[in-house]
């Protein structure tokens, strides 16, 4: 793995950033547009406004002050003992080279300190790496279900 910086908290021009990951790739590889890039937006800016960092985390990796990957552990539905992932993304010059791995171990090291005694996440059928990435740490499929003709996959995680 390279050795770059992994920053936790707001980071200027995030949204725009992690934003831009998400439409380039989704929109490369699988024709996604303006809907997926505007709820990304949407939903990265209301989760910062509501940030919390007893209860949420967001990590991020920069090159050339441009955010290049990063994660979400959603705690707004902590008063469940639950938590989500979201907005995990590694850019194209990162991708292969450990830091999906490292964000992913380090928010799983969040949860559980929070002791989050469930994590889920939505992703979709074909994002192979990242799915083989969830099981690593200890994700397993629950559901699934089409939407807008993508096959939606739905994991969890129970504390250990």
């Amino acid at each position: 793995m390279t050795d770059l910086d992994i920053v936790r908290g707001y980071v200027v021009g995030m949204i725009g950033d992690i934003t831009r990951l998400h439409a380039h790739y989704y929109h490369q590889n699988w024709g996604l547009g303006l809907n997926l890039e505007a709820s990304v937006a949407h939903d990265i800016a209301t989760f910062l406004q509501r940030y919390d960092p007893q209860r949420d985390g967001i990590w991020t990796v920069s090159q050339a002050q441009q955010v290049v990957a990063s994660i979400i552990i959603d705690g707004s539905i902590a008063e469940a003992g639950e938590a989500r992932l979201r907005y995990f993304i590694v850019g194209d010059t990162l991708r292969g080279q450990g830091i999906g791995n490292k964000l992913m171990q380090i928010a799983m090291d969040f949860c559980d300190e929070k002791q989050f005694k469930r994590v889920n996440l939505k992703t979709f059928a074909g994002l192979d790496a990242a799915c083989h990435l969830y099981k690593k740490f200890g994700f397993v499929l629950y559901n699934e279900a089409w939407h807008e003709g993508l096959k939606e996959l739905f994991f969890e995680r129970h504390l250990k």
